[in-house]
């Protein structure tokens, strides 16, 4: 199916997001923050990046920012619950600097799959 790049600094929620896409017959790598998914980009072709926003080192908006302008052809799903104010304003934020789609935490498995199946049948 795809290559996707799951980045996210909690490791449940990289398990959990890496369990879903694997099952639906994906290959899955793994990055704990914004910098590591750069670097991971630079090694390796992706078809889709699954970024959440709030994380140390390089938050997901300035990671999509620069997967963007780097890799255009690449899409992005970024994920975000607000943080502790709860503020999804960081998904739209998201959404304005390059992401594909949004998906609030927590989500349901259909919805990240549902999501997935229409970046990557928008990239066929």
């Amino acid at each position: 199916m795809a290559r996707i790049l799951v980045v996210d600094d909690e490791e449940l929620a990289r398990f959990t997001i890496r369990e879903i896409l694997e099952s639906a017959g994906h290959q899955v790598d793994e990055a704990g923050d914004g910098r590591q998914a750069l670097d991971a980009l630079a090694q390796v072709p992706f078809d889709l990046v699954v970024t959440d926003i709030i994380m140390p080192e390089k938050d997901g908006v300035s990671a999509t920012i620069e997967i963007r302008q780097g890799y255009p052809d690449i899409k992005i799903i970024a994920v975000s619950g607000g943080g502790r104010t709860r503020n999804l304003d960081f998904l739209e934020m998201a959404k304005q600097y390059g992401a594909d789609r949004i998906l609030a935490k927590p989500f349901a498995e259909e919805e990240l799959l549902e999501a997935v199946e229409g970046c990557l049948a928008e990239g066929a």
